[in-house]
């Protein structure tokens, strides 16, 4: 019996960025499908790694969502959009691990929203009291 194949790890981070950016936009998976003329469940596949996007759906998908076909390949495995000597681990994806989180998402949306520097300044500190982080 064939073994079943795992997905490639570019195919998942692209997949992912289409969730960040989907998300980033308050864009359902049916409606950007509605979008694309295919169903969510093909944006679900997409967004896991699932299945592989093409070139051309990439680009629409970049048009749907407005945002240039090379942020789907920001920070992608094995890239070289690194400056040299300063790569940054796969510890830093957490930054796009917590933007692609529903939690992350709202929190980002009204944190930006808070005018006052002081506010914002009591709130990292409170965050970090809570999750005990040691500077």
């Amino acid at each position: 019996m064939a073994e079943k194949k795992k997905p490639n790890p570019i195919d998942i981070h692209v997949g992912s960025r289409v969730r960040l950016r989907r998300t980033m936009l308050g864009m359902s998976q049916e409606k950007l499908g509605e979008h694309l003329g295919i169903t969510f469940q093909q944006i679900q596949k997409y967004e896991k790694g699932a299945n592989r996007v093409g070139a051309s759906r990439l680009q629409e998908i970049a048009r749907v969502l407005n945002t240039p076909v090379s942020f789907f390949f920001e920070d992608s495995p094995g890239g070289t959009n690194n400056q040299e000597g300063f790569a940054e681990t796969e510890a830093a994806n957490y930054v796009v691990d917590f933007l692609s989180s529903s939690e992350g998402l709202q929190l980002n949306r009204s944190f930006v929203k808070i005018k006052d520097p002081k506010v914002r300044r009591k709130i990292v500190e409170m965050v970090r009291a809570l999750s005990d982080e040691d500077e």
